[in-house]
């Protein structure tokens, strides 16, 4: 990961060069709060929406220039390029999906059956859908080209908050302010897993490039990871103090960054995806139902992305006997270490946090006998 963009309510976009010592930048442009970003597949642009109506196509260098897209009557909620680069697509509060040429710099087309507020939109990997998430409480999926509503989604109980496509392009998962996930196949549009584990509303979501594993932020001031292969909860992390309001893998899934209202953007380093662990866990057990939290769901393939590794059955066609016991442990070892050290960094930023607190109480305890000596006559 060679570059984090954030934005923030205090209408600044900051880029962070991860390299150490290495200086941010900050533009300044829109405003009002920003909203959303989003890098171009070659990262050489960047788009923000703000709350100010505008979208901004950013040039992420030291000059930091932008061009201004006039983009809707509301606040923007959602920026996204293609994976061509070409388009952008964005939503908002006036209920309007709205689809953009990049390099013209101009409107091509509008998306307009939702009936409430548009909180996300987002292409398909191959660029043929869209998909959009609303507080009219459905996901709608579009076809780019005919420009038609595909299908409507309405399982969500409440506003859904956050929707992204799986990398395969077969699957789409979406959060809900129902402190729900949920994961459809957009082939036959039938709800694959169920997730209710957060204690608040889900806020954002991103699937690793693997397409194995999914991250939630929440406003229950919580990540968590979850292993879509099992259908089950892998992590529960402990960062932000207040909500978690996103979150989002680097291209490579070696890293993943989230932000709070805590004004706290965090880079965390992602030790869950450790292939010979993996691997060994899919050879010694058999071929598992996706799990939700409530119950069983029936027996599917989720998909695994071409050239991202190899599928459950071409691994377990393999003599179990080529795997030995003594690698089998050091695997598992080694994923139980990368465990405690999460769980380690977590007490850590704990005991940090106490120990400001009980300084901040210690003084207020001194200025209160400070005051009482003084009214004392």
């Amino acid at each position: 990961m060679k570059q984090l963009a954030s934005g923030s309510m205090d209408s600044c976009l900051m880029i962070w060069h991860m390299k150490p010592q290495s200086r941010a930048y900050r533009f300044t442009g829109h405003k009002d709060a920003i909203t959303c970003v989003n890098f171009s597949p070659s990262g050489h642009l960047l788009a923000s929406g703000s709350r100010d109506k505008t979208v901004r196509i950013w040039v992420p260098n030291v000059k930091g220039e932008s061009t201004v897209f006039r983009a809707h009557s509301a606040t923007v909620r959602s920026v996204h390029f293609c994976s061509d680069g070409q388009s952008l697509v964005t939503a908002s509060d006036d209920k309007i999906v709205k689809v953009w040429s990049t390099h013209r710099q101009r409107f091509l087309f509008s998306l307009n059956q939702h009936i409430n507020w548009v909180r996300c939109a987002k292409f398909s990997p191959d660029g043929r859908l869209i998909v959009s998430a609303s507080d009219d409480k459905t996901v709608k999926l579009w076809d780019k080209t005919s420009r038609e509503c595909v299908y409507s989604y309405c399982e969500h109980g409440s506003f859904v908050t956050y929707v992204d496509f799986h990398p395969s392009g077969t699957c789409i998962a979406a959060a809900g302010m129902d402190n729900t996930v949920k994961v459809w196949d957009v082939r036959t549009h039938r709800l694959l897993q169920h997730y209710q584990l957060h204690s608040a509303a889900v806020n954002a979501l991103s699937f690793h490039p693997s397409g194995n594993y999914l991250i939630t932020a929440s406003s229950d001031s919580t990540l968590k990871i979850l292993d879509l292969m099992e259908g089950r909860l892998l992590y529960t992390l402990h960062g932000h103090q207040g909500p978690a309001t996103t979150v989002a893998f680097s291209r490579t899934g070696e890293y993943f960054a989230s932000g709070g209202s805590d004004e706290q953007v965090m880079v965390w380093k992602s030790n869950f995806d450790n292939v010979d662990y993996g691997e060994v866990i899919k050879v010694q057990r058999p071929p598992a139902t996706l799990a939700t939290s409530t119950g069983n769901l029936p027996e599917v393939d989720f998909p695994i992305p071409p050239g991202k590794g190899r599928s459950l059955e071409s691994v377990q066609s393999q003599p179990q006997e080529s795997i030995s016991m003594p690698q089998t442990l050091t695997s598992t070892l080694e994923h139980i270490v990368s465990q405690l050290d999460v769980l380690t960094q977590t007490v850590s930023i704990l005991e940090q946090r106490l120990t400001l607190t009980e300084d901040k109480l210690k003084q207020c305890l001194e200025n209160q006998q400070l005051i009482m000596q003084r009214a004392t006559p």
